[in-house]
């Protein structure tokens, strides 16, 4: 101040204070919306505690979302580090023998439908290289299980595994050696595994070969399914922020009849539900942290993970921490312009004026617009997943806000009915924003699940092939490198005699070449042998007569095969049998009166080619190189027919390869797209379901007071019990119709830019009853708490 200001001031003036600056007015007007909602009695602190429920709710699932790619890491990295190490690119490449290194047999099985890993494994010296999650290596006789399948081998129900399975349990493998708590997983010890007897010998562990790469087609499924778990999920966050949106309002009516201006008051609003959402944050923490206690013990769809692998990113934690109370800020506000708070009381103004539609509409048409800009994908090329996934959440969100306007606009023309229907369509023709807001998520995940379904159905055939099995004529296929000679032919019998066992196509196998010198850069003309009695060989070519000591040579349908098949079995001369280093060369001449006959596919799906002879003609004892070859089909009508004849082959050969017949084969990645959707698939109803139960006692209790004045008045119970249904009903009825409707237009859309064609418009009925069935579960679930509701001590007040 200068020297003439000082004269122009009267002494003993006081300067007027400067007004406070407008950081300061938003954190006082903040803090005083923090205080109301902690401090504001019973009635702020079930408001405070519903909207933090809610918002925890989706906070939790939004951080085991955020540690997927964790878990992942984790399990790859657990399966890599028990893997194989590669020491060529040959799958057939051994390692030279060591003092560290170990012969190895794959022993996996199944049992009542679960896949069990194992390996059977003898060291070549005194210092084995050992597998991720043991100590040392099981003696012979004896293993080590998994939790999961030592609890399986205890149980006193499954004595057919311990039959299986006779090794005496003496260790434990540790969550380092497996991929998930739930895996079923064995290392046993022998002391007569060989080479010659199927063994594999290894050097190490830890250096698996590349993996596949996943298909473009795959990688959207991948992207399409994060999309339509995780929409619902910040729709219900949105939705959970304006639980007792009401009573509030009516609150900071009063705070303007004290003084606050309406930005304020706005203010003091989004106090109040950042500290819900704050508040929610912490119990999302809470619920996570809990919950992650028990994933071990979890078992969904065949999937579980261990405890440490749910830890989320630290990048999405921050933007999830960020995220969600800014969202209740922003949600809060925006929802504020609809509303007039005045000193003596609050107008809302959906009764004057109706909800607009143009720019509702933006939103689904700008999604597909972006589909269709980005145009088809080649079926190996790049995909780029920014496109998809923006296209897909406005379409989804789009939906979720056209469904107030169409419910304000279908409840308008609701006119009378009985007693119950009336109530509610009164009550949703006065206010509809609330049912709207509980149903939209349950438009969403229906629309996300019928456009996904839409796109499995669409790509089944290009991860779904036709094998050409038949397991009409046998279930199971079993093939043995050890069983030879006499105990060959045993083992076919032992499986002809295992309990349920109605026919068994047994044969043993070998290659028989022509005999003769030949260039390194010729092929040495080969076929197949293939021993089996009369009933056997009619399985394998269209044979009409047959006695035991005929041979035949069976002819394929294509006549340049059949060709190469003449060149090797050439009747009344000489045909070799290699032994591929293990003993000498045998040298058998087929027999001149050999029949010619065709080829018949056998239930594995192969044209069995080549020299068919019986018993009597060939003696399977001095066969060199011989594998047996069992083809077992069972009376399904008996129960464990399939763990008998499991039973029977590890008895036979503990590395016997067998395997279950099937008409069509999944692809392996395309089955694990598949499981991840329906776990997170059923973690979101389950969230769903649950905001709505929040949603609906918050409505109810919003409602208190009304309803036990009309109980007073002679309303009967049993008629608001139907009108709470029918106001639930009425929006997810037109809610479903939307999800419908931009589900199918979503999945057209997705098929569309695959290049495949639609192979099924009705895949949405099962969603569809899946939605509705949600629906019913969540009323049924508030008739109690509306019971209570409407005793007459509702109509004391504070």
């Amino acid at each position: 101040m200068t020297l003439l200001d000082q004269k122009r001031t009267p002494a003993g003036t006081a300067h007027p204070p400067e007004p406070p600056s407008r950081t300061a007015s938003w954190l006082r007007d903040l803090g005083l919306g923090i205080r109301f909602a902690a401090a504001g009695g019973r009635e702020g602190w079930t408001r405070t505690l519903l909207t933090a429920v809610g918002v925890g709710l989706g906070v939790a699932l939004l951080l085991v979302a955020a540690s997927v790619p964790h878990m992942l890491d984790e399990r790859s990295a657990r399966s890599h580090a028990r893997s194989e190490s590669k020491i060529s690119d040959s799958p057939d490449a051994q390692a030279k023998k060591s003092d560290s290194t170990v012969l190895r047999i794959d022993a996996s099985t199944e049992y009542r439908d679960r896949s069990i890993t194992g390996y059977l494994m003898r060291a070549d010296g005194s210092h084995p290289v050992l597998p991720p999650g043991i100590d040392s290596l099981p003696a012979p006789g004896e293993m080590a299980v998994s939790p999961a399948l030592g609890d399986l081998l205890g149980s006193p129900d499954n004595e057919l595994l311990r039959e299986r399975l006779p090794y005496k349990v003496t260790g434990t493998i540790t969550d380092a050696g497996l991929r998930s708590p739930g895996e079923l997983w064995f290392y046993a010890g022998s002391d007569t595994l060989t080479g010659a007897t199927g063994g594999h010998r290894i050097a190490g562990y830890g250096e698996p070969g590349p993996t596949d790469p996943m298909s473009p087609m795959l990688l959207v499924l991948i992207i399409m399914v994060c999309v339509v778990l995780l929409a619902p999920v910040a729709i219900f966050i949105a939705t959970a922020v304006r639980f007792g949106g009401d009573r509030r309002d009516r609150r900071l009516a009063a705070l303007r009849l004290v003084g606050t201006d309406i930005r304020m008051t706005r203010r003091i609003a989004a106090g109040e539900a950042l500290f819900g959402a704050v508040l929610g944050l912490l119990i999302g923490l809470a619920l996570f942290l809990a919950g992650r206690q028990f994933a071990g013990h979890i078992e969904v769809w065949d999937a579980s993970a261990f405890p440490s692998d749910l830890a989320p990113d630290a990048r999405l934690s921050v933007l999830i921490a960020l995220a969600v109370p800014l969202t209740a800020v922003l949600v809060t506000l925006a929802a504020m312009r609809s509303v007039v708070i005045e000193p003596l009381g609050v107008v809302r103004d959906s009764g004057s004026r109706g909800r607009r539609l143009w720019w509702r509409l933006l939103l689904p048409v700008a999604g597909l617009a972006v589909f269709g800009i980005t145009g088809k994908f080649e079926s190996y090329g790049p995909v780029n997943p920014f496109p998809i996934a923006s296209g897909a959440v406005l379409v989804l969100v789009g939906l979720a806000l056209l469904l107030p306007w169409l419910v304000e606009a279908c409840v308008k023309r609701l006119r009378g009915g009985p007693v119950p229907w009336q109530l509610a369509t009164r009550r949703l023709q006065l206010s509809s924003g609330a049912a709207s807001r509980a149903v939209s998520g349950v438009t969403v995940a229906v629309a996300g699940a019928v456009a996904l379904q839409m796109l499995f159905a669409a790509m089944n055939d290009d991860f779904n092939k036709v094998t050409g099995q038949d397991p009409s004529r046998a279930q199971f296929y079993a093939a043995s490198e050890i069983v030879r000679g006499d105990a060959a032919l045993h083992s076919i019998e032992e499986f002809r005699a295992t309990k349920g066992v109605t026919k068994v196509i047994g044969t043993v196998e070998a290659y028989a070449t022509k005999p003769g010198k030949y260039a390194a850069d010729d092929i040495q003309p080969t076929t197949s042998l293939s021993v089996g009695d009369c009933a056997t060989l009619r399985e394998l070519a269209r044979i009409t007569s047959c006695r035991d000591g005929d041979t035949f040579v069976s002819h394929p349908k294509d006549k340049e095969q059949a060709g190469w098949v003449d060149q090797t079995a050439r009747k009344g001369k000489v045909v070799e049998f290699d032994a591929y280093g293990r003993g000498k060369p045998l040298h058998w001449t087929l027999p001149a009166d050999s029949r010619t006959v065709a080829a018949r596919t056998d239930p594995y799906g192969e044209e069995r080619s080549g020299i068919l002879a019986t018993p009597g003609a060939v003696d399977v004892r001095t066969l060199p190189g011989a594998e047996t070859i069992s083809q077992i089909r069972i009376d399904e009508d008996v129960p464990d027919a399939a763990e008998y004849v499991r039973n029977t082959a590890a008895r036979l050969d503990p590395g016997m390869r067998m395997v279950t017949l099937n008409s069509v084969e999944r692809n392996r990645q395309y089955g694990s797209v598949q499981t991840g959707l329906q776990v997170g698939a059923t973690a979101t109803l389950l969230l769903i379901a649950a905001s709505m139960l929040v949603s609906q006692l918050e409505q109810l209790r919003e409602r208190k007071r009304l309803l036990s004045v009309l109980v007073a008045f002679g309303t009967r119970r049993v008629t608001l019990g139907w009108s709470v249904l029918w106001q639930t009903a009425i929006p997810v009825v037109i809610g479903l119709a939307v999800a419908v409707a931009g589900g199918l237009a979503l999945g057209a859309t997705l098929c569309w830019m695959v290049d495949k064609e639609v192979s099924s418009w009705s895949l949405f009925l099962p969603m569809a009853g899946a939605g509705a069935a949600l629906i019913l579960l969540v009323t049924l679930l508030s008739l109690p708490p509306l019971w209570r509701m409407m005793r007459p001590d509702g109509l004391r007040t504070e």
